[in-house]
């Protein structure tokens, strides 16, 4: 794309990143090195697209300079060059060629600017693999098959130019009314640190850098409200909200973070120095970029109201450890004139830029050469290999939640297949897929990829079978019209099993049931549903329950007469077939719950991570918070017994560890998956603890009649927490392990005791992982 000659330092990639830097720094000017900390979006003109790719964009609308004004002086970051309206991978690839040529050529040094793109499901630009949801990751309980989804993902945008993808999403749910639950990995730390670290490293091993968002305390937001605040104590937001955080930071080495937009007590991300800098950098280590989440440095002055000016708020934000900001240059225009009124240190500023010029060298944008789409206008974004793989991840992630002997579907039979989900693909696509994000905004229809409904993927499923399906879909998403409920009752009776399909329609800011902005008052099944589930329900015909969701709902009032309930959590674009494959019994499922399921619409808003007063108090209240299924619950068509827990230790020191094994056998006739999870509880403590708290898990394979020995490896550092002194310590006391198939169904338990005096480990590098190792045993007979 350019004809620089390596003449300058900066240039010379046999050059240590360090010197090259330096070296391009001492070379800018203040307008030039502030140019670094900004980004444009060039967005579609808004009569060809409705508003709420991001909120209040259209405040924002009037305030924008021009391309040519903006990176008058550089540029940091170009934002979404194809995940912005529908362009194929060809048009979007020239875009960016486009674009980066008018920055190089009007940058005095030459210097490109980073491309970043939303990738939470998949890349998200038309034609892209579609993946499960974020919380379909969780909910297969599989981080290494999360790494490889991640890897393939980065390889496509590393194909056309994008250097940065804007997930994963590191909250840990606090509330299923919150409308972004769908993009998260579930309700428990450990799960969330464990799968989304994988998702970094696989990205990141494609050469894409990964960003963690959202830094930190956005998902435990008053009533679940987007963008309401957060009053978290500070203890619970250090062993809940930040150990994902920390983890993926430690472990997977990750190249950017970006702020959450929610006050924590007061003080917003955006602008709270203890946490972008004393905490993240300090202490933890980070090496890399804080981008802001959209407009969330103007948010200082207009939401938050924390800054008297725009201009304040760029100061303020920069120091606290914001480098750029995203998605236009806004606050951060001042920033020169800052410097020069003696408002800003012109130290503070450089600081910035050299972690942004570190990454762009790192990333190869300073070489000879550079061309932002290295492998041209032949990608093919949606390949067999990525539809093969997001199958297998979607049948990985259905969650068996209740089966009385009507799964598998077998013929010959009559097959009422009811429900909004039935025939509406667009429910298998979380709120960042391009279908849902963008597509839909431009008011066209279709999907943009090829997806196959559930009532389709089960003709192809019993194509050539004595197996009669009938679709009628009852009501819609939301829509309050019921006529159509008759027509479903009928199918039921005279079908042999009605499987009844309900759930979600993912949108932006009220445009869905679920997503961003998207948040509920209680958990009743989105709109008019819960009456077809009644309606079909009172037919008599036997039921199976199909959940096409992007968070929790309550099905209590009719869970116990249903034959069966499947939860599948925004499957992706292969969710037809996944879905259909669970009830024909092909696929035998192997997801379990990385959010509880709860009984009542209300009166239980708190996750399974609860102290004693947080769950079932004997009559104390009148509300009873015990969900219905549990985290970590399912089941499949195989079964599994666990035996012979043994602890290679009763005591350890504080920093010593104990191994816990357990031998788990397939007791069925049918090879299948399960999932072994390890709980700890810490029966007395300083300050008040969980009831137990998942502290290891493995997904193993096991053939009929196989036995295989789990051992997990438990430091001491693992039954740490903050103590009364807010300093994080592992302090001496009983122990109570406990293991089986989900947070309420342990059947084996032992316990050892740590020895010693407390232990501050505050500012150690901690153990964050508990090691799992499997290995086959001697056969036994079936069941």
């Amino acid at each position: 794309m350019t004809d620089r000659p390596v003449t300058q330092p900066w240039n010379d990639p046999s050059r240590p990143v360090a010197e090259r830097v330096d070296a391009l720094l001492q070379e800018l000017t203040l307008e030039e090195k502030a140019g670094q900390l900004g980004s444009y979006w060039l967005r579609p003109d808004p009569e060809d697209a409705a508003p709420g790719a991001a909120p209040m964009e259209a405040a924002f609308a009037g305030d924008r300079s021009t391309f040519e004004a903006a990176i008058a002086h550089g540029l940091g970051h170009i934002t979404r060059a194809f995940g912005s309206a529908p362009v194929s991978s060809a048009e979007g690839v020239e875009h960016l060629r486009t674009l980066q040529g008018q920055v190089v050529a009007t940058s005095r040094l030459g210097i490109p600017a980073i491309a970043h793109e939303e990738c939470l499901t998949g890349f998200t630009t038309l034609g892209a693999t579609c993946y499960p949801a974020a919380i379909a990751w969780g909910a297969a309980f599989d981080p290494a098959l999360v790494r490889e989804m991640a890897r393939r993902i980065g390889t496509d945008m590393q194909a056309v130019g994008v250097h940065l993808g804007l997930s994963p999403v590191l909250d840990v749910v606090r509330d299923y009314r919150w409308g972004r639950v769908e993009e998260t990995v579930g309700e428990d730390p450990y799960l969330v640190g464990s799968v989304t670290t994988e998702y970094v490293r696989g990205l990141q091993e494609a050469g894409v850098v990964a960003t963690l968002k959202h830094f930190a305390g956005y998902s435990a937001s008053r009533a679940g409200r987007n963008h309401a605040p957060v009053s978290i104590g500070p203890r619970e937001f250090r062993d809940v909200v930040l150990v994902p955080f920390e983890m993926a930071v430690k472990l997977g080495r990750v190249g950017a973070v970006m702020n959450s937009y929610a006050d924590v007590d007061g003080v917003p991300p955006a602008a709270d120095p203890e946490l972008l800098t004393g905490l993240l950098r300090e202490r933890w280590g980070f090496e890399g970029t804080v981008v802001s989440d959209y407009w969330a440095v103007s948010f200082l002055e207009s939401m938050h109201r924390v800054a008297g000016s725009a201009r304040e708020a760029g100061i303020r934000s920069l120091a606290a450890g914001m480098d750029v900001e995203l998605p236009e240059t806004g606050c951060f225009a001042d920033l020169a004139a800052a410097v020069r009124a003696g408002e800003l240190e012109e130290s503070v500023l450089d600081r910035a830029v050299r972690r942004v010029l570190t990454q762009k060298v790192e990333l190869g944008l300073l070489d000879e050469g550079f061309d932002p789409a290295v492998a041209g206008e032949a990608v093919d974004l949606d390949s067999p290999a990525n539809r093969a793989l997001a199958r297998r991840m979607a049948e990985e992630s259905v969650v068996l939640l209740k089966n009385e002997g009507v799964l598998p579907l077998a013929g010959p039979r009559r097959v009422a297949v009811i429900g909004p989900s039935a025939a509406q693909p667009r429910s298998f696509l979380g709120c960042y897929s391009f279908t849902n994000h963008v597509l839909s905004r431009f008011g066209e229809g279709g999907t943009g990829i090829e997806i196959t409904s559930v009532v389709d993927a089960l003709a192809e499923e019993f194509a050539g079978q004595d197996v009669e399906l009938r679709h009628s879909r009852g009501v819609d998403f939301t829509d309050p019209d019921v006529s159509g409920i008759a027509e479903a009752v009928a199918a039921a009776e005279a079908a042999d099993v009605a499987v009844v399909t309900v759930g979600d329609l993912a949108g932006l800011f009220g445009t869905g049931t679920s997503g961003e902005g998207c948040d509920v008052v209680d958990l009743s099944l989105p709109g008019r549903q819960a009456e077809l589930v009644e309606a079909v329900l009172a037919t008599g015909t036997p039921v199976v329950l199909v959940l096409i969701t992007g968070r929790p709902y309550s099905i209590g009032a009719f869970d116990d007469r249903c034959a069966a309930v499947v939860q599948a959590f925004m499957p992706g674009e292969e969710g037809g077939h996944a879905v259909a494959g669970v009830l024909s019994g092909r696929v035998n499922p192997s997801g379990r719950l990385p959010v509880g399921i709860p009984r009542h619409v209300g009166g239980q808003p708190g996750t399974y991570l609860a102290p004693p007063l947080g769950g079932w108090s004997e009559g104390v209240s009148n509300l009873d918070p015990r969900p219905l299924y549990p985290f970590g619950h399912g089941i499949g068509y195989s079964r599994f017994a666990y035996a012979d827990l043994e602890l290679s230790a009763t005591e350890i020191a504080t920093d010593g560890e104990v191994e816990v094994a357990v031998t788990v056998t397939n007791t069925s006739g049918r090879a299948g998956q399960e999932v072994v999870q390890l709980y700890l509880s810490d029966p007395v403590a300083q300050v008040v603890r969980p009831v137990k708290f998942l502290t290891g898990f493995a997904k193993i394979v096991l053939d009929p009649g196989a036995s295989a020995r789990v051992a997990f490896t438990v430091h001491a550092e693992r039954a740490a927490f903050t103590g009364r002194d807010m300093r994080r310590v592992v302090e001496p006391g009983e122990i109570v392990v406990r293991v089986g198939s989900s947070s309420e169904d342990l059947p084996l338990e032992a316990s050892f005791a740590i020895t010693g005096e407390v232990r501050d480990v505050e500012d150690v590098e901690r153990v964050l992982t508990t090691p799992v190792s499997t290995a086959l045993t001697a056969p036994v007979g079936t069941a």
